[in-house]
């Protein structure tokens, strides 16, 4: 995480450097290389550091920065272009430096499990394995145990928590884009607002989504404690709150103010990120610990295509007969089929094995 964070926080900062269409293209796809890994290594690092009925809470809180991040940084970039005169590339050089020292951080404060931290007691190592996850890697290295080699991980990609966990992380992925790319165009050709009506407007819905984050991690670990089903809460939740999310945001084109379209959208994004940890969790149920980077960066990458195709197709469909309406509708359709799917298809069987595992003497 900390070598990917030095990555893209100094293409964050090159962006700047950026002086026509190909060289602005070539700089953000190597920016998003960069971040790629950032959810699925949270994810992971959360599965190694929590036990299983904690594991929402840490998911949700730790991935409610981004939405946090989200609302600090729309009214700061604002507050930067207007002291800057509109200089696009002074608030790229400042976040790209600032994700450096964030990155000297990490590698200052973060071990990837807590065997291989120094300051975690005997007692605190006992309470975080004692109801470890599937997906936790447990042990600091080949002297704890040698695991024999486990089945290729591409096979857990046709178990159908997995496929339809994915298919639903791509309809929420797609409402996101559409909402990162054109949502601040829509609020000021389609509503009128200028630039510093924007930085509230822009930052509303954001605050929505870090609380939806940190609090649907809370409620579902509540359900979790309170069922004893560690995979049925988390999918529901995802169901419910995803089929919800599709049907609002197609509701916005409809609504008559900029008060209640800024409203609807928080509660969008609100429900949105309600969802936001449970992907990773019921992935993390359905594949044992030496497979699960590699089964959620498939899970990832096939949700991440939605951040390429929602942004482009949103903007031939908002010029198409549709306009701003149909366009609000197709990101409802694509959301709520891949909530349906994981309702119909998405219980979670008991992980595929390792073909041995030798405990140590």
């Amino acid at each position: 995480m900390g070598w990917a964070a030095i990555f893209w926080s100094c293409f964050t900062a090159l962006t700047a450097a950026g002086v026509g269409f190909v060289s602005l293209l070539i700089i953000r796809l190597l920016f998003g290389a960069g971040e790629g890994p950032q959810a699925t290594v949270t994810a992971k690092i959360m599965h190694n550091w929590f036990p299983k009925k904690e594991l929402g809470t840490a998911v949700g809180i730790a991935n409610a920065a981004t939405p946090l991040g989200g609302a600090i940084g729309t009214p700061a970039v604002v507050a930067i272009l207007s002291a800057t005169q509109g200089n696009w590339r002074v608030p790229f050089i400042i976040f790209g430096v600032l994700g450096v020292f964030f990155a000297i951080g990490w590698f200052i404060i973060v071990r990837d499990t807590p065997e291989k931290h120094s300051r975690v007691s005997p007692a605190e190592l006992a309470y975080i394995r004692q109801d470890a996850a599937p997906a936790a890697e447990v042990g600091d290295g080949a002297d704890d145990a040698t695991v024999a080699e486990a089945p290729p991980w591409w096979r857990y990609l046709t178990r159908p928590a997995v496929w339809t966990t994915a298919v639903a992380y791509f309809g929420y992925a797609w409402i996101l884009w559409t909402f990162l790319n054109w949502f601040p165009t829509y609020l000021v050709n389609e509503r009128g607002i200028d630039l510093s009506e924007l930085a509230v407007a822009g930052a509303i819905p954001w605050i929505g989504g870090c609380i939806g984050l940190a609090l649907g991690g809370v409620f579902t670990d509540i359900l979790v404690r309170r069922t004893g089903r560690s995979v049925g809460p988390r999918r529901w939740t995802v169901v419910i709150c995803l089929t919800a999310t599709g049907l609002l945001f197609g509701g916005i084109g409809l609504v008559s103010s900029t008060f209640g379209a800024v409203a609807l959208m928080t509660v969008v994004v609100f429900l949105l990120y309600f969802t936001g940890a449970q992907y990773w969790l019921i992935v993390g149920e359905a594949v044992p610990g030496p497979v699960y980077g590699s089964v959620s960066g498939a899970v990832q990458m096939f949700a991440t295509t939605a951040s390429i195709l929602a942004p482009m197709i949103t903007g031939y469909l908002v010029d198409s007969s549709l306009g701003w309406t149909g366009t609000f509708a197709v990101a409802s359709i694509v959301s709520v089929g891949g909530a349906l799917l994981l309702a119909v298809f998405g219980k979670v069987r008991k992980p595929l094995p390792p073909a041995a595992v030798t405990p140590t003497r």
